[in-house]
C-alpha cells in the first residue's frame, strides 16, 4: 500500500483588507481536513472577535514572556501589536493528521519558511490598489490617516511576492476560495508528498493477486 505524508502548513499572507481571513474561514468551512492555527496578539479584539478563537488575546509582558521561552514559531511587530504563532499547536495538530491554516504578514511567513515544518505559502492580493483602498475604506475600521498608512505597507509587502509558491487574485470570493482549495490539494499530491510509492504500488499489486 502506497504510504502518504501529506500534513503540511498553509500560509496564507495578503496585504491588510486584501480578504486573506475571508478566505481562510470559506476554506475551512469546505474541507474537513484542515485545523486554524490561533495565533497571540497583544492588540485589542475586533468588533465580535472572541479570546481563543480568533486569537489568543494576550498583554505584551506575557507575550514577551512566551516568546523568550521559544514558544512561538513565528512572531512579529506589526502597527505596533505583536503577533505569534504557537509551535507546539502546529505540530500537534499536524501530527494529528491535519493540515494547519494561518493568515500571517510577511515577516512571520519569512521566519516559517527557516523552520523544518513543511509548507505552502500562498500571497492573495486584490486586482489592484484601488480596489485594495475601496475595501478598507468600506471595512470601517480605520482613519483616513491609517488607510493610507497600510496601502504604503502594502506596496512594501509586494515586492515579497516571488518568495511565495502561488499568487491567487482575490478578484472574486468563491473562485479564489476554489483557487486556494486546488493549490491545498495539488500540494498533497506532489511526488515528494509519498513514501517509496514504488514500493509500496507493487506491495498493493502481489496483495490483489492473492
Amino acid at each position: 500500500m502506497i504510504e502518504h505524508n501529506k500534513q503540511f502548513l498553509i500560509i496564507l499572507s495578503a496585504p491588510s483588507g486584501g480578504g486573506k481571513t475571508t478566505i481562510l474561514n470559506e476554506v475551512r468551512r469546505m474541507t474537513d481536513n484542515i485545523d486554524y492555527s490561533v495565533s497571540y496578539t497583544t492588540r485589542q479584539p475586533r468588533g465580535t472577535e472572541e479570546n481563543k478563537i480568533h486569537y489568543h488575546f494576550v498583554d505584551e509582558p506575557e507575550f514577551l514572556l512566551r516568546k523568550e521561552a521559544g514558544d512561538f514559531l513565528e512572531s512579529a511587530l506589526v502597527f505596533g501589536k505583536w503577533y505569534g504563532t504557537s509551535i507546539s499547536f502546529i505540530k500537534g495538530r499536524l501530527e494529528a493528521g491535519k493540515h494547519v491554516i494561518m493568515d500571517i504578514d510577511v515577516q512571520g511567513a519569512a521566519l516559517i519558511s527557516s523552520t523544518d515544518i513543511p509548507y505552502v505559502k500562498v500571497f492573495i492580493v486584490p486586482p489592484s490598489m484601488d480596489i485594495l483602498k475601496d475595501r478598507l475604506i468600506k471595512r470601517d475600521t480605520d482613519s483616513m490617516e491609517e488607510i493610507e498608512k497600510r496601502l504604503k505597507i502594502a506596496i512594501t509587502e509586494l515586492e515579497h511576492i516571488d518568495r511565495y509558491d502561488y499568487l491567487v487574485i482575490n478578484d472574486d470570493l468563491e473562485t479564489a476560495v476554489r483557487d486556494v482549495i486546488s493549490i491545498v490539494r495539488a500540494e498533497e499530491n506532489r511526488t515528494d508528498k509519498y513514501i517509496n510509492p514504488i514500493a509500496g504500488f507493487l506491495c498493493t499489486g502481489e496483495n490483489h493477486d492473492q
